[in-house]
C-alpha cells in the first residue's frame, strides 16, 4: 500500500468519525460535557497549587534572615558588618536596609504614617537582610542563625520558616491530591469513551460483520472507531478549558479583593501552555485508549457469519 493511499484512508476515516459525532449532537454533547468536567477537575487542582506556589513566593527569599541591629549602631558599623558577613561560609548574599530607608517605605503606608510622623526621631534600627546558601537544611540554619545572633551590635534575628513549611505541605497535599484525581477521574473517561464506543459497535454490528466477511481486518474496522474516540478526547478536553477559563474569570476578582485587604497581590495562575498541553492531551490520550480498549474487547466476540 502507498502512503498516499494510506494517507487517504486514514483521512476518510478521521472526517468519517467527525462526522458520526455530529450526526448525534445530544449524545455528544452530554458525552463531551462529562468528559469536560472530569479534565477540569484535575486541571482545578494544579491551578490552585500553582496560584499556592506563587503566593508563598520563592522559597530562597523566604529563607531570608532579618538581622536587626542595635538602634545606636551607626551606619558606618552597620556596612562594614555587611562586608563582614558576606565572606562568610554558608551566606550567599548580604543586603543592608538603613533606618531611613526602612521609615520612608514603612511611611508610605496610610496606616503608619500619621504615628510616624508625630515621631521625634527615627525608632528603626539599621537590618541587614542574609540570604543563606541554597542548600542548607534547617539544622545548618539554626547553626547560622545563633551564630549571627552572636555577632556584635546584633540585637535580633528573625526567620519564620514555619508558616512556609506548613503551606508547602497543604500544597504538597494538594498536588499529590491532584495527581490522585487525574487518575481517578482517567480512569472514568476511559469508562464514558468506552461504553459509548461499545454502544456504537453495537448499533453497527451486521454491518462489521459484513466487513469482516468480505476479508475487512481488525486493523481495518478498528481505525473509525479510534478516531471517533479522539474526537470525543479532543472535545471534550475544549470543554475542560472552557470551563477553567470561565472559572477563572468569575473567581478573579474576588480573590484579588481579598488578597488585596490583605495588603497583598495575588492573582489565580492563568491558563499556560503547560496546562494546556495536559488537558488536551490527556483528554486525546484518555478518548483513544478508551476507544482501543471497547473496540479491542467486543471485536475479539464479532465472527463473520457464514
Amino acid at each position: 500500500m502507498s502512503t498516499g493511499i494510506w494517507l487517504a484512508r486514514h483521512a476518510q476515516n478521521l472526517l468519517g468519525a467527525l462526522g458520526a459525532v455530529s450526526r448525534n449532537p445530544l449524545g455528544t454533547f452530554l458525552t463531551v460535557s462529562v468528559i469536560g468536567i472530569a479534565l477540569a477537575l484535575p486541571a482545578a487542582l494544579n491551578v490552585l497549587v500553582q496560584t499556592g506556589k506563587s503566593a508563598a513566593g520563592n522559597w530562597t527569599d523566604v529563607r531570608d534572615f532579618s538581622v536587626y541591629l542595635q538602634p545606636a549602631t551607626p551606619l558606618a558599623r552597620a556596612e562594614a558588618l555587611a562586608r563582614e558577613l558576606r565572606k562568610r561560609d554558608g551566606i550567599d548574599s548580604v543586603q543592608l536596609v538603613t533606618a531611613d530607608a526602612a521609615v520612608a517605605e514603612l511611611g508610605e503606608d496610610p496606616v503608619f504614617a500619621n504615628a510616624l510622623a508625630a515621631l521625634e526621631s527615627n525608632p528603626l534600627p539599621h537590618t541587614l537582610v542574609v540570604r543563606p546558601a541554597g542548600d542548607m537544611d534547617s539544622e545548618q540554619l539554626g547553626k547560622l542563625s545563633t551564630g549571627l545572633q552572636k555577632t556584635p551590635d546584633v540585637d535580633l534575628v528573625k526567620l519564620d520558616l514555619q508558616w512556609v513549611q506548613r503551606l508547602n505541605a497543604g500544597l504538597d497535599f494538594l498536588a499529590r491530591l491532584g495527581w490522585i484525581a487525574a487518575v481517578l477521574l482517567g480512569g472514568a473517561v476511559l469508562i464514558i469513551v468506552g461504553n459509548t464506543i461499545r454502544l456504537d459497535i453495537q448499533t453497527r454490528t451486521e454491518e462489521i460483520e459484513v466487513a469482516k466477511l468480505l476479508g475487512a481486518t481488525d486493523t481495518f474496522v478498528r481505525r473509525p472507531f479510534l478516531y471517533l474516540g479522539l474526537w470525543y478526547g479532543l472535545f471534550g478536553g475544549l470543554v475542560a478549558l472552557l470551563i477553567l477559563a470561565i472559572s477563572l474569570w468569575l473567581l478573579g476578582g474576588p480573590v484579588e479583593n481579598l488578597a488585596r485587604l490583605y495588603g497583598s497581590r495575588l492573582a489565580l495562575e492563568g491558563l499556560d501552555l503547560t496546562t494546556l498541553s495536559a488537558v488536551l492531551g490527556g483528554g486525546l490520550l484518555a478518548g483513544w485508549s478508551g476507544a482501543w480498549l471497547a473496540v479491542t474487547r467486543h471485536l475479539s466476540g464479532l465472527r463473520p457469519k457464514n
